[in-house]
């Protein structure tokens, strides 16, 4: 297990985990990631046995679940897919230990991404991990990140709930934010602003009036409240709908095949904090 010649960067999480939590960022990352992690090339002077794009589980808690699933879901649409799971309480990087196999391995270290011979991931991804932070702290975590990737690498942060049914994150690139994803299991949805209170961190504290979030979430359960009579197809379908309605007003950039998973993700420029 690597280990930083520094004491690592970051504050303990609570640790909460349950298998398949992060299941719709997982399935999410492989269907708009995939190609990307497909096509990875070694970063600067690295071997050829190093080419394999790495991905990194920052933050995945008490137990390694989210870090096995991620590989597992990765390497269905980039097989050469290695993960690192990387935890900042050394407890939980030994307890991680057993279940390292090939393509997946467990570091000690924080927000300074220790990897074997300074490698740059193709991903990181952080969920659940900012939202005990200030929110003035968020850029300062995104720009550090950020600047570990490679090229055209990507960095996902969210939050979910506890089994995973809500879920809302950010997809980031070297040069900044791009998208928002909201994703939900539609079943257990009674309205979009549901999904309010599973914002990242960055904008969990502007969905007030005034904040273009929260004209979102609002145009959302609007859309909603008139797709009602879609209802009687299926909750899927509603969802549709409502997605398609709000495509007149908000840059949504995915398609029906992503609405049809309960998803719907909107440029970062529509939906950031003012001021």
């Amino acid at each position: 297990m690597a280990r930083p010649s520094s004491r690592p960067v970051g504050t303990v999480t609570r640790g909460t985990t349950n298998p398949n939590r992060l299941r719709r960022m997982d399935r999410w990352i492989a269907a708009v990631h995939g190609p990307a992690l497909r096509s990875a090339t070694p970063y600067d002077s690295a071997p050829r046995a190093a080419a394999a794009p790495v991905a990194v589980d920052l933050g995945y808690g008490a137990a390694p679940w989210t870090a096995v699933e991620l590989l597992h879901r990765l390497r269905t649409a980039a097989p050469a897919t290695q993960v690192v799971g990387i935890e900042i309480d050394p407890a939980r990087v030994a307890a991680a230990a057993p279940y390292e196999t090939d393509g997946l391995t467990f570091a000690h270290g924080g927000f300074e991404l220790p990897l074997p011979g300074e490698r740059r991931p193709a991903l990181i991804r952080a969920a659940n991990v900012l939202r005990q932070y200030d929110e003035e702290q968020v850029a300062g975590v995104w720009e550090r990140l950020r600047a570990r990737l490679a090229p055209g690498g990507l960095l996902v942060e969210g939050t979910c709930d506890e089994i995973g049914r809500r879920h809302v994150w950010v997809a980031l690139g070297p040069e900044g934010p791009r998208t928002v994803t909201f994703a939900t299991r539609l079943g257990s949805l009674e309205r979009p602003s549901d999904l309010a209170e599973r914002l990242p961190k960055a904008l969990i504290h502007r969905n007030v009036p005034g904040e273009p979030v929260h004209a979102f979430l609002r145009d959302f359960d609007r859309a909603w409240a008139a797709a009602a009579p879609y209802a009687a197809y299926g909750a899927r379908q509603r969802w549709i709908r409502a997605v398609a309605d709000l495509t007149a007003d908000w840059p949504v950039v995915d398609r029906r095949g992503r609405w049809r998973q309960g998803e719907v993700t909107v440029a970062w420029e529509a939906l950031a904090p003012r001021g």
